[in-house]
């Protein structure tokens, strides 16, 4: 959340962008400046918007949400997972967004074309082009629904590639935002690393400075900029790493608590240690990146890489429920939910503990929700 200086700074920022239109015009054009021009009066106006909801230090949850499916399954080879969205709004999601007194408005499905002869690159990265303009498109999308709409926004998945747009997006909305990563996997493989050539595995080394140097250029993600910090990324439930992974965590000083850690120490713990890596002053929104299999596989069986030896689904539902009471939570992503894995119990099991963990970061409790003006009945 922006204090009272940067909302000024950014005045000041907006103002100089048009004073300097005309000086510009006749070198570069327009459409890049105006567009850039138009991003930073949309935050100003959801910055002031914000801070008249302010209480003390914590930036305070929006009590309207935005929701955007996200099909794409092109990161990764499981078919079935671009029907997760489905499944997760028919497990009663938004239903229960209503039972808890938030403003919900869903905003469709994202749409994006497949690229005919999208052909490999470096060896074996598939479908790029496909997957860099639908994510480009998501960018925009959730930028738009933050800035905008002024909502929070969930992002339902669709295979863990789809955090490459919705994070960069979020980043533009909340430049001091920072990342809960709950997952088996840590996803910051590189491309010339890569033994699958899954893009879903390698969302965050697009994203952050630190990697930028590593990273070739793909065809379809010319207009990924890195937005963030490995200093702003807390892991955890990790339990499976190639070692292209794990050395960058290690020599990159990367912030994770394996499935070893939350057995030592204790799920409350190990959030509470995260917290204080990454959001110390408890002032910075939070995205909350959700791959489903961060569960055991006895917990989310229906997912296309499950993982033994995973969080409970108390702990999962502990952490959730915790950063939901923070009020810091603006973005989840809740992702690789595959209702064609597995029996139908099964894929009721999984999209029911996706519905279960957004409900838990946006503020429900297992104490239940009493509408502010709900009085006892008299006899």
């Amino acid at each position: 959340m922006a204090n009272i200086a940067t909302v000024l700074n950014r005045v000041v920022h907006a103002t100089t962008c048009i004073t300097t239109v005309a000086s510009r015009t006749a070198l570069t054009g327009t459409s890049g400046l105006i567009s850039g021009l138009k991003r930073q009066c949309l935050r100003l106006q959801s910055d002031v918007s914000k801070l008249s909801k302010r209480h003390g230090s914590s930036y305070v949850t929006r009590q309207n949400i935005g929701v955007v499916g996200v099909p794409i399954h092109e990161g990764q080879k499981n078919m079935g997972v671009m029907y997760g969205p489905s499944v997760i709004r028919e497990a009663g999601l938004m239903a229960r967004f209503k039972q808890m007194g938030l403003e919900v408005v869903d905003h469709g499905d994202l749409k994006y074309e497949s690229v005919q002869e999208d052909k490999v690159q470096t060896g074996v990265l598939k479908s790029c082009r496909t997957l860099g303009r639908a994510l480009h498109k998501l960018s925009d999308t959730v930028c738009s629904i933050m800035l905008k709409h002024d909502q929070a926004c969930v992002a339902l998945g669709g295979d863990h590639s789809l955090t490459i747009g919705s994070l960069h997006g979020h980043a533009q909305a909340e430049p001091d935002m920072c990342v809960v990563w709950v997952d088996a996997h840590a996803d910051i493989n590189l491309p010339q690393c890569s033994p699958s050539g899954n893009l879903h595995g390698m969302v965050l080394s697009f994203l952050v400075h630190e990697l930028r140097d590593y990273m070739p250029t793909l065809a379809g993600f010319e207009w990924v900029k890195p937005c963030m910090s490995v200093k702003d990324i807390a892991y955890i439930g990790i339990r499976d790493l190639d070692e292209c992974e794990s050395y960058i965590m290690t020599q990159k000083g990367i912030t994770c608590f394996t499935m070893h850690d939350v057995e030592k120490i204790g799920v409350a713990e190990t959030l509470s240690r995260s917290l204080d890596k990454i959001n110390p002053k408890g002032d910075r929104p939070v995205h909350l990146s959700f791959d489903i299999d961060s569960f055991d596989p006895y917990v989310a069986p229906s997912t296309g890489t499950p993982c033994s030896g995973g969080l409970t689904y108390r702990e999962g539902l502990y952490i959730a429920e915790e950063l939901g009471k923070t009020g810091l939570v603006n973005m989840i992503d809740m992702v690789e939910v595959n209702p064609e894995l597995g029996s139908h119990i099964e894929e009721e099991k999984t999209s029911k503990a996706a519905v279960n963990i957004i409900c838990a970061a946006l503020g429900e409790t297992r104490m239940g929700y009493v509408p502010p003006d709900y009085q006892l009945p008299k006899p």
